[in-house]
């Protein structure tokens, strides 16, 4: 059993680990707010460019000239899966149910006897798939030092895997993120961006027309390669407010993990003081009745 002196210093260190927990939790808290900000106006810009490449690929002139971001190498064998996670920890299960359901997939298609190539955008993502994975990993990219995330980091990424595309490395390239929903709920998902994979917004009305010029193959030609970037950047935005959404959320819980296990420890500390007060008590009475 603890001494009084043990339990008395358990006591004030999780004590301390708990202001500890609070603090980062009301850090998360002022950094989600911005984050969420930041998502949410995001979303209309990302949302409008799908509808507009939707809406010239509707009416592409020459599909079997399309271009390649558009329709593909006409091949499905190698697969390239960018997983972007965080590059800080003690943020719940945000980056492990990204890495859950890329891993999912990477089962999926080397079971098909298809090729794997993953590039890892966060530190975390890295360090839990290079066990498993690490053979199949060509590039790992960390903004470790960056405060924030800004559009350039994004068309990094997007230049990397175009340089790739260019090349002929890969067919297929899918996005691994989460999508913030709100605090307590972020939902992981995998979005195909090469060949671009555009689903019709049901909010949106389908009657509108546009007039394009120059002509629409041009403007798809330079619309598709600033597409790559906007999906990445609109990841990475999801990703920094379901970061802090989940950080709130897990600091939440361990602040009041501490309170209880605070609340333990006074119990037992009181009991024992109890018991060794009982026990000098004794002692001094056997010692009178002997004299």
């Amino acid at each position: 059993m603890p001494s009084l002196d043990d339990l008395r210093k358990r006591i004030v260190s999780v004590k301390s680990t708990q202001k500890i927990t609070k603090a980062m939790k009301m850090v998360a808290a002022a950094k989600l707010r911005k984050a969420q900000e930041s998502a949410e106006n995001g979303r209309p810009y990302s949302e409008k460019m799908q509808n507009i490449i939707l809406n010239l690929t509707e009416s592409i002139s020459d599909p079997q000239n399309a271009p390649k971001l558009l329709v593909g190498t006409g091949k499905d064998q190698t697969h390239l899966c960018v997983v972007m996670t965080s590059d800080r920890g003690l943020c719940g299960g945000f980056n492990s149910n990204i890495c859950r359901l890329a891993k999912r997939y990477f089962e999926k298609i080397l079971k098909e006897g298809k090729n794997l190539k993953i590039i890892t955008v966060g530190s975390k993502g890295r360090d839990q798939l290079k066990r498993e994975y690490g053979k199949y990993i060509i590039k790992k990219l960390s903004f470790k030092n960056i405060k924030k995330i800004s559009f350039a980091e994004a068309n990094e990424v997007g230049k990397i895997i175009l340089d790739l595309f260019d090349v002929n490395e890969f067919d297929k390239c899918i996005l691994f993120f989460n999508n913030f929903k709100n605090v307590m709920t972020q939902i992981p998902e995998a979005q195909q961006i090469i060949p671009t994979e555009v689903k019709k917004n049901s909010k949106e009305n389908e009657e509108i027309f546009y007039e394009f010029e120059p002509d629409k193959d041009e403007i798809l030609d330079d619309l598709l390669p600033k597409n790559i970037s906007t999906q990445i950047f609109k990841a990475f935005l999801e990703n920094s407010a379901s970061e802090q959404g989940s950080r709130m959320t897990a600091m939440d819980s361990a602040t009041r993990n501490a309170g209880d296990l605070v609340n333990k420890l006074t119990i037992n500390y009181n009991r024992s003081r109890q018991a060794v007060i009982t026990k000098e008590l004794i002692e001094i009475i056997s010692g009178a009745e002997s004299l």
